[in-house]
C-alpha cells in the first residue's frame, strides 16, 4: 500500500510539472528577483524561475530597467505566490499570471499600471493589462515619463541589439 502511494505521487507530480502543464496553480515564495518581468520562487527544495505573463519590461541596459526591478522587488520580496501557468516558455521558465497570497494583488497588472512595463501584445490582449497601458500613459507614471526616444519597447530593442 505504501509503495502504491509513492508511485501515485510520483506521477501527480509529474503531471503538475510537464511541459504541457498549462492551467497548474501552485504557491511559492519568492527567492529572488532577476529583473522587471522575471523571478525565482522556491517551493520546498525547489526553485522555479517565473516570467510575468503578457508584460515585458525593459531589458538590463535600457533605461528604466533599475525601477521596474525594484517595483517588482518591492512587490514580490519574500512573499507568498500564487503562480497561475500559462505555458513554458522557450528557456523553460513558467510563464504565469501571479497574485500575492495575502492580498490577491494581480502583480502582472500592478507592473503595468505602475509604468515598469509594456503589455507584451504579441501574446496577450487581455484588457486589464492594455487598460493599465493606457492608464500609465495618459498619467505619464513609470518610464512613460521618461523622453520618447529613450522608450523602446523590450521585443524592439532586443531585435536591435542582437544585430550588434
Amino acid at each position: 500500500m505504501r509503495s502504491l502511494v509513492a508511485i501515485l505521487a510520483f506521477f501527480l507530480v509529474s503531471a503538475c510539472w510537464s511541459n504541457s502543464s498549462s492551467g497548474t496553480v501552485f504557491e511559492a515564495r519568492t527567492a529572488a528577483v532577476r529583473d522587471g518581468d522575471s523571478f525565482i520562487v522556491k517551493r520546498g527544495r525547489n526553485e522555479f524561475e517565473v516570467r510575468l505573463y503578457g508584460i515585458d519590461a525593459p531589458e538590463k541596459t535600457q533605461p528604466w530597467s533599475d525601477h521596474a526591478r525594484k517595483g517588482l522587488r518591492k512587490l514580490i520580496d519574500g512573499q507568498m505566490l500564487r503562480i497561475e501557468m500559462v505555458e513554458r516558455d522557450r528557456y523553460q521558465r513558467i510563464v504565469a499570471r501571479v497574485y500575492r497570497v495575502r492580498d490577491n494583488l494581480y502583480i502582472n497588472a500592478k507592473m503595468i499600471e505602475a509604468g515598469h512595463a509594456w503589455v507584451y501584445r504579441r501574446y496577450t490582449d487581455d484588457k486589464q493589462l492594455t487598460n493599465g497601458e493606457k492608464n500609465a500613459r495618459k498619467s505619464g507614471v513609470g518610464l512613460w515619463q521618461l523622453p520618447e526616444h529613450e522608450r523602446i519597447p523590450p521585443w524592439e530593442w532586443r531585435k536591435e541589439n542582437e544585430r550588434s
